[in-house]
This record gives structure tokens, C-alpha cells and sequence, in this order.
């Protein structure tokens, strides 16, 4: 089984349900198909869209979301479809699940895609 790399917090917005597609630049073909969610090492900036002029302001990360677990596999989900959008392609997950207790991959985690074990 494949996994994919997501920045914390968005590995954890996936598995709480709160975050349902994940956006990409490329498309996927694995439509179907049940992979590993692996929360990359490298954490991404938190940003939300000014109501005003529509750019996006970056926040700060808050103490509960440093402490998010990092560099390990922490659930699983399936892309049930894969639709282009004006800035790229949205991949919506469903059926996503966490893990009882996170596992760290054995072989060595790829920006996109790659085979944990």
C-alpha cells in the first residue's frame, strides 16, 4: 500500500473529518484505492483568506498543533474522486480512518507518493 505525505496540522484536520479534499497540483489515479496518511517531518503554515481582498494570511501555529505527531504513518483514507479546480486538482477523501497507534515507515518518505514498508 502506498502512502502520502501531509503537512501537520492538515494530516489531522484529514483524520478528525474536518479537512475532506486535499489539494494538489497534479492529478491522481488512484482513485479507489486505500493508502496511508504519513504526517511529514517538514510542517505546513496555517493560513486562512482575508474577507477583504481574498489573499491569505499565514498564522502561526498554536501549542496543541506542535505537538502533533511528526514522521510517522497516523491513519488511512481512500480518494474516492479527483476534480480540477481553477489553481489545480481537489482529491476527496473518504473513508478515513486513524491508526491506533502511529507507525514510523520503514523506507524513506517521498514529497508525493511512496511504499512505507
Amino acid at each position: 500500500m502506498r502512502a502520502l505525505s501531509i503537512r501537520q496540522p492538515y494530516a489531522e484536520l484529514i483524520l478528525r473529518g474536518v479537512k475532506t479534499i486535499e489539494y494538489r497540483s497534479r492529478r491522481t489515479r488512484l482513485i479507489g484505492e486505500t493508502f496511508y496518511i504519513y504526517a511529514s517531518k517538514k510542517r505546513g503554515q496555517v493560513s486562512v483568506a482575508n474577507g477583504q481582498n481574498g489573499d491569505a494570511l499565514t498564522l502561526p501555529l498554536s501549542q496543541g498543533e506542535r505537538e502533533l505527531p511528526t514522521g510517522v504513518i497516523v491513519g488511512t483514507a481512500i480518494i474516492t474522486k479527483c476534480q480540477r479546480n481553477h489553481a489545480g486538482y481537489e482529491w476527496h477523501l473518504s473513508n478515513v480512518k486513524r491508526l491506533p497507534k502511529p507507525r514510523k515507515p520503514k523506507r524513506m518518505p517521498q514529497p508525493v507518493w511512496f511504499r512505507p514498508f
